[in-house]
């Protein structure tokens, strides 16, 4: 175990000796702002401390170490160059608060990034403010809102229809909102049922929302036909475009009929993802949906870009400023070095490793969801009863131990047992290959001695945790004695 700075602390021990202040600093502030004891403070060297957080960093799963088959997040890697370009001190240095005509540059850029994000989606407008893809969902649901009390249809269109493959975030917004939430099941096939579907759409209803590809890796191949259903209901069509690395340069959503949609560019973009931010999302509708959007909004005008900071019909400010803009600097250096060709590649090879990784973990004996191709995930379902009782998470704990963090389990919820595995297009087939074998090699443990995955893992610094009571009883500070 890697002990804590605090339990190495000597009394007396420095880094960094500073000088004797000629003035006590205490004695220019108010005595009520000072502390009436010293704070405890670890006492280490500087060499102390570099050796503590260099070893607590490799102890860490990372994208830059390890394979991340984590399905619907999309931990895939982050090229360095555009981690620079964020960096630039052009852009860092500029106060949020500089008026237009000192920040041209970064607003241009921006712009930039909001014309190839609406070509690649087919929409006609779009807020980059939200922190989040689920921020930005929020702000569709309340920009639909406004958009049917405009109509005068507010009080009558209060339903919200959410198939059970969505993203679990859909129906929070939608609550969140003000919105009755109502869920439909999935057919056979695994994709909305169309049936059912016509069963809830009336005049009450304000939106579909759906997720392309679902969360079985699944396109919705009648999406055509549901959205003429919904959109003569007089209902919007809401698309969570958290897996838009499926569609990208290959699919428009705005083609599909397809009102209002979210991305999340730390999924689609390449931008970090990870320890809830920093984060950035966009909003994305249609013409008729456009003086909805949150303020502020970017504009043309003869003497440059300006921030509009209001619209009479704008469901207002929902943060401060205008987004993560070094997040964004980062998704538009991505789309620039791919170019248009590059995107649509990215998303063909998303798929292709997605289904490479779902033929290998069949022939490794996992039991595919759906026996079918997938789309930028592939989707698994354990029978414990199979393998002398190991269940999804003992295998996930396993997997540790072989260097490989642990995919998606659990989710999709209509999926028993499930294992959801995301290889993004950056991983390479002998990694792909390799996880396999691990995954076989679990698999036939769990046939032979299935204590050594019930009790895994075996090889970190910790072993298998309580969930349930760090859940409910966390410890996440050290107390000292």
């Amino acid at each position: 175990m890697l002990s804590t700075l605090f339990e190495q602390s000597k009394k007396g021990r420095r880094a960094v000796n500073f000088p004797k202040a000629k003035t006590e600093p205490s004695k220019k502030l108010p005595a009520k702002f000072l502390r009436t004891e010293a704070p405890r403070l670890p006492e280490v060297s500087e060499l102390d401390a570099v050796r503590h957080f260099t070893k607590a960093s490799q102890l860490n799963y990372s994208v830059d170490t390890h394979f991340y088959p984590l399905g619907s997040c999309t931990m895939k890697y982050n090229p360095k160059a555009h981690f620079w370009a964020a960096l630039h001190p052009k852009f860092t240095t500029a106060h949020p608060l500089l008026p237009a005509w000192a920040v041209q540059g970064t607003l241009r850029l921006l712009k930039e990034l909001e014309t190839s994000v609406l070509e690649i989606t087919g929409m006609d407008a779009m807020t980059m403010a939200p922190a989040a893809g689920a921020h930005a969902e929020l702000t569709g649901i309340l920009a639909a809102a406004a958009y049917f009390k405009d109509k005068g249809e507010a009080q009558k269109r209060k339903k919200i229809i959410i198939p059970d493959s969505a993203h679990g975030t859909n129906p929070a917004s939608a609550a969140l909102g003000g919105f009755e939430v109502v869920t439909i099941k999935s057919d056979e096939r695994g994709r909305i049922n169309i049936e059912e579907l016509k069963s809830h759409l009336d005049d009450s209803t304000a939106m579909l929302m759906v997720t392309i590809p679902n969360t079985l890796g699944l396109f919705e191949d009648d999406i055509l036909e549901v959205s003429r259903l919904v959109h003569e209901a007089g209902a919007l069509i809401y698309m969570d475009g958290a897996n838009m690395n499926a569609l990208a340069g290959i699919v428009k959503p705005g083609d599909l009929g397809v009102d209002m949609m979210h991305i999340n560019f730390h999924k689609t973009f390449s931008t970090p993802h990870g320890g809830g931010g920093p984060g950035a999302g966009a909003l994305l509708v249609k013409k008729n949906l456009e003086d909805f959007l949150p303020v502020p909004r970017l504009a043309q005008r003869k003497d440059g870009l300006h921030l509009i900071e209001s619209h009479p019909k704008s469901i207002g400010r929902i943060r401060s400023f205008n987004g993560n803009i070094a997040i964004l600097i980062w998704a538009a250096s991505y789309l620039a070095s791919l170019g248009e060709e590059g995107i649509r590649k990215v998303s063909r090879q998303a798929i292709l490793n997605a289904n490479y990784l779902r033929v290998l973990l069949k022939e490794a004996g996992l039991a595919p969801f759906k026996d079918e191709p997938c789309m930028h995930e592939a989707v698994f379902n354990v029978d414990p009863k199979e393998l002398n009782g190991v269940k999804t998470l003992d295998i996930a704990k396993r997997l540790l131990d072989f260097g490989f963090y642990a995919p998606t389990i659990y989710f999709p919820l209509i999926v028993h047992e499930a294992i959801m595995a995301e290889p993004t297009e950056t991983e390479s087939p002998e990694t792909l290959e390799e996880f396999a074998r691990a995954v076989k090699t679990i698999l036939e443990e769990a046939r032979s001695n299935p204590e050594t995955v019930k009790s895994a893992p075996h090889n970190l610094p910790v072993r298998r945790l309580n969930e349930v009571e760090a859940a409910r009883n966390p410890v996440i500070r050290w107390t000292p004695n």
